[in-house]
């Protein structure tokens, strides 16, 4: 009989495409498995899940608005309505396990799942477990996380160090230099710095290149710019159509991400955890730009989680106007100390996550078989 499982969670490609590759692996596994994704409305996982080949069910649910408290009147109606319409879903589909990515989709089918004694496994993304994840810990059967100490979040007989699920097409650089340079019309006799800010953009990042791009140009140093759909056209009118000759390549999104790796030889993004999974795998020195706004502030330590293993460089969000480019391009300029960082984050690496996380999933919906 097919195991049945939920995955629920989204809001961000960081919680998407780890909950759709442990979807994969699950059919590779066991093709026969049924699954249904549970997301919130009006979020990208409702796009991108469909996209991807999976049925999805959405739930009206939001996060804590930090910037307007008028908005989070509704949060506890819509929290209720939500568990509500997730013990219907469970119901009605039937399923023997339950997981939870986090985003806001995941903490009401969760504790809908716990209240239906159907298990749950939790896959925390972060070096720093949010408050929703913590509460819902001590229920769970299994927390697969992606950083060491997180037992003093979760109970320490649940965690299983299994690394973040990365798309694997997109790390898979190796001989891919010579057409990443061709792709970008790029030279491969001058240094590239990737920048990337998520398939939204990050604002402090777009705003430090635009007043840095002179100096990029000046210093002979070549730049891959994703700015994020929300910032690119502003962009482009502010800079302006270059000659090529400048080496400035200016993009809303990376569709090659795997290319747009095999270029750099210096990476700067924010530190969201799927991000960091896939520098761990292509083994390039990274200099990390937490975002500021983000629950728990947990970018931040997603990054000192590095640092402490002289695997990446820091800079704050409030310091990066001052110091990110000319420390960008000394760093980039410094092959040796290139050479030790991206060999201290390849030792971070834990490259198949997603089957790892699977057959977890797979192992508590056969004990619940068997229960």
């Amino acid at each position: 009989m097919a195991k049945r499982v939920i995955i629920s969670g989204g809001g961000t490609g960081g919680h998407i495409f780890p909950a759709v590759a442990i979807a994969n692996a699950l059919k590779t596994l066991d093709p026969a498995t049924e699954i249904l994704f549970v997301g919130a409305n009006g979020r990208m996982e409702m796009e991108k899940v469909p996209a991807a080949g999976y049925r999805i069910i959405g739930l009206d649910i939001q996060g804590f608005q930090r910037k307007s408290l008028l908005k989070n009147l509704l949060l506890p109606v819509k929290l209720v309505k939500s568990i509500l319409k997730a013990r219907s879903i469970i119901s009605e589909f039937k399923p023997d396990v339950a997981v939870g990515v986090g985003g806001y989709a995941s903490g009401p089918l969760l504790y809908a799942a716990g209240q239906m004694d159907i298990p749950y496994l939790i896959q925390e993304q972060n070096s720093y477990a949010g408050i929703t994840n913590k509460r819902l810990g001590d229920r769970a059967e299994k927390i697969c996380v992606a950083f060491d100490g997180m037992e003093k979040f979760f109970p320490a007989n649940k965690l299983l160090l299994t690394g973040n699920p990365i798309r694997k097409e997109s790390v898979t650089i190796a001989g891919k230099r010579d057409e990443a340079l061709a792709e970008f019309e790029l030279s491969g006799d001058k240094k590239t710095i990737l920048v990337m800010g998520g398939s939204l953009g990050a604002g402090t990042l777009n705003s430090c290149m635009l007043a840095g791009i002179q100096k990029f140009i000046r210093a002979d140093v070549q730049l891959i710019w994703q700015t994020g759909k929300y910032y690119y056209k502003g962009i482009v009118e502010q800079f302006g159509n270059q000659p090529k000759d400048t080496g400035i390549r200016i993009t809303e999104f990376l569709n090659r991400m795997d290319l747009a790796y095999a270029a750099a030889d210096v990476i700067i993004s924010r530190a969201g955890a799927g991000s960091i999974a896939e520098f761990c795998m292509v083994k390039k020195p990274v200099i990390l730009v937490p975002s500021p706004n983000v629950a728990e502030d947990h970018q931040t330590k997603n990054a000192m989680a590095l640092v402490r293993k002289d695997a990446a460089v820091l800079i704050t969000d409030s310091e990066a106007g001052d110091i990110l480019v000319d420390a960008a391009l000394a760093l980039v300029k410094d092959e040796k100390r290139c050479a030790q960082l991206g060999e201290q984050i390849g030792t971070l690496a834990l490259p198949n996550a997603d089957e790892v996380i699977a057959r977890q999933v797979l192992e508590i919906a056969d004990n619940k078989k068997w229960s």
